[in-house]
């Protein structure tokens, strides 16, 4: 049983989890299972060359951030799991305890963290009916977005990036990430706001 699992593996997913990996040392959060889903296959950082993100050194290639990201996640804090290679087919149960089925495992987790792209070929059995046509997308690009107040989709269920109605730009699409991981510290710290800074003091 995962407390999180964190469905894609692209600029949200992985921000998401960073933020979580670095609350590792924090009562609440010591024996937290966090695990992510970090297939990438279809990540539009793929065709991506970065010249206007924060942080990001100019020209930087998506494709290059993808697999920085994942070894950065997995040198940092490597009591997160990361699941390559695995298609989510369908979501089942309710908060907090869910069913997520893939092309190869059946796994459990208590939260689930949605962080895949706003494609209207988006197809995971369980999450359907969230479906709508995305706010802040041309209509003739067809991008769809699932129906959230605040990131949360319903009880448990959460989405980051341009599928929670976001626009494409790296430094959003992290930043969406990041707010669900300090949602999710603050839950885990009995409602205390939270947030997890490093400091050079």
């Amino acid at each position: 049983m995962f407390d999180v699992l964190i469905i894609g593996g692209g600029v949200s997913g992985i921000s998401c989890a960073l933020v979580l990996g670095s609350a590792k040392d924090k009562n609440f959060a010591t024996d937290k299972e966090i695990g992510v889903f970090t297939h990438q296959k279809s990540s539009s950082l793929q065709e991506a060359v970065f010249n206007n993100a924060y942080g990001i050194p100019i020209g930087a290639l998506g494709s290059d951030l993808l697999v920085q990201s994942t070894e950065h996640l997995s040198h940092l804090y490597p009591s997160i799991t990361q699941i390559p290679k695995e298609k989510i087919l369908r979501i089942e149960g309710q908060s907090p305890d869910f069913t997520i089925t893939t092309n190869k495992n059946t796994y459990k987790s208590k939260i689930i963290v949605v962080a895949i792209g706003a494609s209207n070929t988006f197809s995971i059995d369980g999450l359907m009916s969230f479906v709508e046509p995305h706010q802040k997308s041309l209509p003739e690009k067809q991008r769809i977005q699932l129906h959230n107040n605040d990131h949360k989709v319903t009880e448990g269920i959460y989405v980051a990036g341009t599928l929670a109605g976001w626009r494409s730009q790296l430094s959003i699409a992290a930043g969406s990430g990041a707010a669900v991981a300090t949602d999710i510290l603050t839950l885990w710290n009995n409602g205390v706001q939270t947030h997890i800074h490093d400091s050079i003091r």
